[in-house]
């Protein structure tokens, strides 16, 4: 198989799978209609153009596996397939863990790790709060382990939404070991619980895209209403606790127009809003250095970072 991230302009591709992950029929401006595919493996996404309908042999839908002989060519500095000739694969043709792109760290080890920080969690209500979802709710386990971040920008893979977590737990446990004044276990807690609206905001793999919940609402609102709801059924859950934790949850976006409903107000909301930022920022920039051939120093200009981008010198190992 012959992966998108190892194509290069030039190449000739005879009767290869991809994943059709969109497909629209547009207008060209000599009102001439064309074909407009988005293609998939596990390393990534490719443009792909049909210009004569004739190279359509049978049909075939988005979300469907197709055949292709195409050539790889570059129009505004991004390669796209020239397709020559397209049809559905049938079952048994292909191996669906060739297209998904999925984390390259091991997700039992990782689940272990938040596993750890729950247990380090003292105060009993927040403790039982965090073990009805991640230790009791085997449906919420395993959705939780598959899912990614993000239809795209950053983790958008399969266990991407676990790696996200743990890395932004992992910060939050670095903030509280150094400003006491944090409120170590609602900080940690609400790193556990603040993305875990993603999981109704995308669907699962293959499509990974918004869902009509998400699209109306928003993982934020989403997340913040799930741990309401399981507060409910705590007894005694102390309110204050309650609405620190959702404010947290709420905030962690850090402004209004980035998403989230209220601003950052506690030091834990500040904290979680600074993990989570880093994290995603670093993660994009990490995708995007590796997209690209390691040879190629400048990236070009970046819109979410407002700069062109360099790879910078490797340290020595």
């Amino acid at each position: 198989m012959k992966y998108i991230r190892d194509l290069r302009e030039g190449d000739i591709i005879k009767n290869e799978i991809y994943l059709c992950k969109s497909k629209q029929v547009l207008r060209g401006k000599s009102g001439k209609e064309y074909v407009s595919l988005i293609l998939q493996d596990k390393t990534g996404t490719i443009d792909g153009k049909i210009w004569d309908f004739n190279c359509e042999i049978g049909q075939y839908e988005a979300m469907d596996f197709v055949h292709i002989d195409a050539r790889v060519t570059s129009f505004q500095d991004a390669l796209q397939l020239n397709i020559s000739k397209i049809y559905k694969s049938r079952e048994g043709e292909y191996y669906p863990e060739d297209y998904f792109p999925k984390t390259n760290k091991d997700v039992e080890e990782m689940y272990k790790q938040i596993k750890d920080y729950i247990f380090s969690i003292k105060e009993s209500n927040l403790r039982s709060l965090i073990e009805s979802f991640f230790i009791n709710d085997k449906d919420f386990i395993k959705k939780f382990k598959e899912h990614s971040a993000a239809k795209s920008v950053h983790h958008s893979f399969m266990g991407g939404l676990l790696e996200h977590t743990l890395s932004v737990v992992n910060m939050c446990n670095f903030y509280a070991q150094n400003y006491q004044i944090i409120n170590r276990d609602l900080l940690i807690s609400a790193a556990l619980l603040h993305d875990i609206g993603k999981m109704d905001e995308l669907s699962a793999f293959p499509r990974n895209d918004y869902t009509d919940e998400g699209q109306l609402l928003g993982h934020i609102f989403i997340g913040s209403n799930k741990v309401q709801e399981r507060i409910k059924e705590i007894k005694n859950f102390p309110n204050k606790l309650a609405s620190e934790l959702i404010h947290c949850i709420l905030a962690h976006h850090g402004e209004l127009e980035y998403g989230s409903p209220k601003k950052p107000a506690t030091i834990e909301a500040m904290a979680l809003h600074f993990a989570d930022n880093t994290d995603a920022k670093l993660q994009t920039m990490t995708e995007l250095l590796n997209s690209c051939d390691d040879k190629v120093e400048w990236m070009g200009y970046q819109r979410m970072f407002e700069s062109n981008i360099m790879r910078s010198t490797k340290g020595i190992e």
